[in-house]
């Protein structure tokens, strides 16, 4: 099972570390395989994150709070990643695993559930920043849970994407030497990995 840190984790699911830390502090959503310090998410907590991410870029976090309390007092224990959410009205809804509709603040109405398809695709995050698709989080990079255990590599390889971007120094490797290490991978997807890794290390860790 791959094990994904807070920056890794942040950059792909479109949450923000404040955001990360405040729902591990609320058991929101606390990383399954490791919540201390440094907290770990496993793949199936990033499917929760971005459910998360994609709430919040609807409705308030005190509501997305007080929807998960509720499902607490229902003893609905199932990791997040179980159920489907959506929202009508302001309010938050859960669709068990049964096909059963529960509603969290009111009574259910006509409702869209968002499907997995629908959380892994790109998307808005609340504020208003383009988040990537799960599967392809940069042009060369790729997602599969059946890889790696979900940790991306360069698309068409079972290369980890921060391999070869700490490979790459541009002294003693070059992207246009990468292929003597790696003969699948290319210059331009070195150049990508690259990129995706500075992403990662943008983000400050709240």
């Amino acid at each position: 099972m791959s094990q994904f840190p807070v920056k890794l984790a942040s950059a792909l699911t479109g949450a923000t570390s404040s955001q990360l830390r405040a729902w591990r502090e609320k058991n929101i959503l606390v990383p399954e395989i490791r919540a201390g310090r440094p907290p770990l998410y496993s793949f199936r907590d990033l499917v929760a994150l971005r459910t998360l991410a994609h709430l919040r870029a609807r409705v308030s976090s005190q509501l997305i709070t007080r929807s998960f309390a509720t499902l607490d007092l229902l003893h609905l224990t199932d990791h997040p990643a179980e159920y489907k959410f959506a929202v009508d009205g302001g309010e938050v809804f859960a669709q068990l695993p049964s096909g059963e509709i529960v509603g969290l603040a009111k009574n259910p109405g006509q409702l869209t559930f968002v499907s997995f398809e629908e959380i892994a695709a790109p998307y808005e995050n609340f504020k208003g920043d383009e988040v990537q698709s799960l599967y392809q989080p940069s042009k060369h990079s790729r997602v599969d849970l059946r890889v790696l255990g979900g940790w991306p590599v360069v698309a068409g390889t079972r290369v980890p994407y921060d391999v070869v971007a700490s490979l790459v120094d541009f002294e003693s490797v070059t992207p246009e030497e990468i292929e003597d290490f790696y003969p699948s991978v290319s210059a331009e997807a070195a150049r990508d990995m690259i990129n995706l890794e500075r992403r990662v290390e943008q983000i400050k860790v709240a």
